[in-house]
């Protein structure tokens, strides 16, 4: 069993890249059994404090952990910038050793930097991920000459989770955090929250075909079956009746009808569970 967890529905654009990626002689992706754990009681993540955060994401993989999960992705930046370093060196170690936690962010940095010509690169997170400097850290020890732009985008979860994608105000304020960028001239963009891919048509209409915009979930996804072929030591098996868990810290009816229309699949199996 593979855990993916967020603070919401962003993480279901992992999923759905997951479950539809195609990874060039790779096992099919598909063919695991994955459990998906939204904190949409305690969403969004972004503007709550460095200690708090670990707390949740703790949580959430004890949670996946007991639901016999072998490996984790922290499918949200926020949580992947603030508490998986900590959760990798410290928590692990001691308590659940022959398990594993991997993140999202330096498959993405990783993307970013095998592109010889790109030099400027802006960054659209989180309050927490910016102030993190996680993608900042990540980018210049790969590549210490980049130069990086940073922008919080606060508002754009809360639209997001409120189903609001296609809302003239959304549009609006996402013009607004994208313009400092634009100015900038960054020659790619990476999107530090996995909620942004759902506004992914509309950032690339603004942005212009001259920006690099990897989807995260594509990038996420290939990462991950890299690493499934590296470490057969987790015992991860691919079977013949695959199935998909989901479970929300709130509102089952609300998670099922918001996920639906971002998954673009019917989710039947969802659990309200309490962390």
């Amino acid at each position: 069993m593979i855990g993916i967890f967020d603070s919401g529905l962003g993480g279901l654009t992992i999923l759905k890249s997951i479950l539809n990626v195609e990874t060039h002689g790779h096992a099919s992706l598909r063919n695991y059994d994955y459990i998906y754990l939204g904190d949409n009681a305690r969403a969004p993540y972004g503007n709550k404090s460095q200690a708090a955060i670990y707390q949740y994401t703790r949580e959430a993989v004890d949670f996946l952990f007991s639901r016999h999960c072998r490996l984790i992705i922290l499918a949200c930046n926020t949580a992947s910038s603030e508490a998986l370093r900590k959760i990798q060196q410290e928590y692990l170690p001691e308590h659940h050793p022959e398990k594993r936690v991997l993140g999202v962010i330096r498959p993405l940095v990783e993307e970013i930097t095998k592109h010889a010509k790109i030099q400027r690169v802006g960054i659209l997170g989180t309050r927490a991920t910016v102030e993190s400097n996680a993608y900042l850290t990540e980018l210049r020890n790969l590549k210490p000459r980049l130069e990086i732009f940073q922008q919080a985008a606060p508002l754009l979860v809360p639209l997001i989770e409120e189903g609001w994608l296609s809302r003239p105000e959304t549009a609006m304020i996402l013009k607004k955090y994208l313009r400092p960028l634009k100015q900038k001239q960054v020659q790619a963009l990476i999107l530090a929250c996995t909620h942004y891919p759902f506004l992914l048509p509309q950032i690339l209409r603004i942005m212009t075909k001259r920006v690099f915009v990897p989807n995260p979930g594509e990038v996420v996804a290939k990462s991950l079956a890299d690493y499934l072929e590296r470490h057969p030591e987790l015992a991860l098996q691919a079977t013949q009746n695959p199935r998909v868990q989901f479970c929300t810290t709130d509102d089952t009816t609300a998670f099922k009808q918001l996920g639906e229309k971002f998954l673009k699949q019917e989710m039947s199996n969802i659990e309200k569970v309490i962390l």
